[in-house]
């Protein structure tokens, strides 16, 4: 009977520990470290690495090169990452660089 309550209580427990780390939100340190957010100071090899992983976590590949692809594989890169930004941070977030660009651009 020991272990059957045992065994009940450590899987609650981790059930519980699994749904609220799945429900938590970034914190707003975290939510200021996004890639697109604007810096006060030039970009560090740290920060461009950080880029590049976000980037590649949402399906963009850097190996591609200079394929026929390019911009809008970084761009659509980017849009997905706005999206994961909205929904971590629930804030406005500001346009990225290459979504700044003229309206009257062509692609």
């Amino acid at each position: 009977m020991k272990l059957t309550c045992r065994t009940a209580a450590c899987t609650l427990l981790m059930l519980v520990s699994a749904s609220a780390f799945a429900s938590s939100r970034l914190t707003p340190q975290q939510c200021n470290d996004y890639p697109f957010k604007p810096l006060s100071a030039p970009a560090t090899h740290a920060q461009l690495m950080n880029e590049l992983a976000e980037l590649e976590s949402v399906g963009y590949d850097p190996s591609a090169g200079d394929d026929d692809n390019y911009p809008n594989d970084i761009q659509q890169a980017e849009q997905k990452l706005q999206v994961k930004y909205h929904e971590d941070c629930g804030a406005v977030a500001p346009l990225s660089t290459a979504q700044s660009a003229p309206q009257g651009s062509a692609e």
